[in-house]
């Protein structure tokens, strides 16, 4: 039952397609990777907008799709399917980091996590002052919340470009503050994004989620049995005319932060089961077999808790398919369509740009600098206000959460494609200035440190 193998025995197209599947396994958990792709996106969508074939790109979007059961039919665009459904699963990846965070990471330490946490607060509010400032206009101050959110794709995918001089507690700072920063978006979003709520909707929300909690009293432990509670949440949502994209923070927060219990430790299950499966000769009936492969997979499962094997499976689906996707649909802003010789357009675009490029770094290290001050919080270990500045720049990379709060804000087509403009501009300038000042601090931390070797 051991024979193997050896390895030159195998076919040359199966050792090829291994070494090809294990390249774009470790290709799609880099993070700098999805940046990028993210970025070919926006800029396949920007061109294609704004090419003698624009009609096709407006017309994509706009395509009716409609799903119906029996009587009942739902119709909605391909632009709504990415919208409102696609990035429901986003959302979801964004509640499993913030779980995540809360109970083991840099926000499960209130001292440790306070320094963050104040700097993504300066990092909303400055940027929210700056776009006010300059659009007190009623019919453009609703946008005041676009340039307040931080892209974590992108910055920290720009910060991996820098490379391993750039100390680890810069990273760690940077992605808590993206995640508090989208605490506060999704807050902002319920809160200031959603029509007059019908409570008929929170009744099928909170069934939907009492089968969610029934579910993990009752030890379901695979993630597809939690579809269908997680769509009527969804839908009650909906219903209710909150935005239904939150029902996937509601149920990544919801997501179990340990494995499941069982009456063996994981490890020992899988062993037991190995066990069984080599007291079985080859001729073993397939029936026999069927027990120990399902205790097998189960204990296979529980090794991981479900907020860790959950979001590791649908990192790569989010990062390389949704949030692309959803970029294409939403960054296609047709320049020559946008007025900005008229003052609304201008004003808006201008504002969002500035926000995110010196709202931004202004509002994380101002603050950042009182809270130190006053001896409120300490610098993480080797980071200095230098590394302050790189994670306040970066953080001005607003990209998919700027982008989809624009939407929310904006029914007027000029003032949405200036805002999307704004957004689009002021984050690559973020990011640019982002790697130039990076590359100037980790050359001096080079410097720094072969001056003291």
């Amino acid at each position: 039952m051991d024979r193997l193998t050896p390895r030159q025995d195998l076919p040359r197209t199966r050792l090829l397609a291994e070494r090809a599947f294990a390249t774009l396994e470790r290709f799609l958990h880099i993070e700098a990777a999805s940046g990028v792709v993210l970025l070919i996106a926006a800029a396949v969508a920007l061109i294609w907008a704004n090419s003698p074939f624009a009609h096709g790109y407006h017309a994509l979007w706009h395509l009716p799709l409609s799903i119906g059961i029996g009587g009942f039919t739902f119709s909605g665009s391909l632009h709504f399917l990415v919208n409102d459904a696609l990035m429901t699963i986003f959302f979801l990846v964004v509640g499993m980091e913030i779980r995540r965070e809360i109970h083991e990471g840099a926000l499960s330490d209130l001292r440790q996590a306070s320094l963050p946490i104040l700097a993504a607060l300066g990092g909303v509010a400055a940027p929210a002052l700056i776009y006010v400032a300059l659009n007190g206009d009623p019919s453009r101050v609703h946008g005041w919340a676009v340039p307040t959110a931080t892209d974590i794709a992108f910055a920290v995918g720009v910060l991996a470009l820098l490379g391993r001089g750039i100390p680890a507690h810069v990273r760690i700072f940077l992605l808590a503050l993206a995640i508090i920063d989208d605490i506060v978006a999704v807050l902002i979003i319920a809160l200031f994004y959603s029509g007059g709520l019908d409570w008929h909707g929170f009744i099928v929300a909170g069934l939907g989620i009492l089968a969610v909690l029934g579910f993990q009293r009752i030890g379901v432990g695979s993630a597809l049995p939690y579809v269908l509670p997680g769509a009527i949440v969804w839908i009650g949502l909906l219903m209710t005319g909150a935005h239904p994209t939150l029902a996937g923070v509601v149920l990544g927060m919801m997501t179990p932060v340990v494995s499941l219990p069982m009456r063996e430790r994981p490890l020992d299950g899988v062993a037991r089961a190995v066990q069984k499966l080599r007291d079985h000769d080859e001729a073993a009936d397939a029936q026999d077999m069927a027990a120990p492969l399902r205790q097998l997979r189960r204990a296979q499962r529980e090794l991981l808790p479900p907020v860790v094997r959950v979001q590791t499976a649908l990192h790569p689906w989010v990062a390389y398919g949704i949030m692309p996707m959803f970029a294409l649909a939403n960054a296609g802003v047709s320049i020559g369509g946008i007025d900005l010789s008229a003052a609304g357009p201008r004003w808006v675009m201008g504002a969002v740009a500035l926000a995110l490029v010196v709202g931004k770094p202004l509002g994380v290290v101002g603050v950042s600098w009182g809270a130190v001050r006053l001896g409120w919080c300490r610098l993480p270990p080797g980071v200095s206000w230098a590394g302050i500045w790189l994670i306040g720049l970066l953080a001005g990379v607003g990209f998919t959460m700027s982008l989809f709060i624009a939407m929310l804000a904006f029914d007027d087509e000029a003032l949405l494609g200036a805002a999307k403009l704004g957004v689009l501009t002021g984050s690559l300038v973020a990011a640019l200035l982002g790697l130039a000042w990076g590359t100037v601090y980790r050359r001096a931390r080079a410097a720094e440190s072969d001056a003291r070797g």
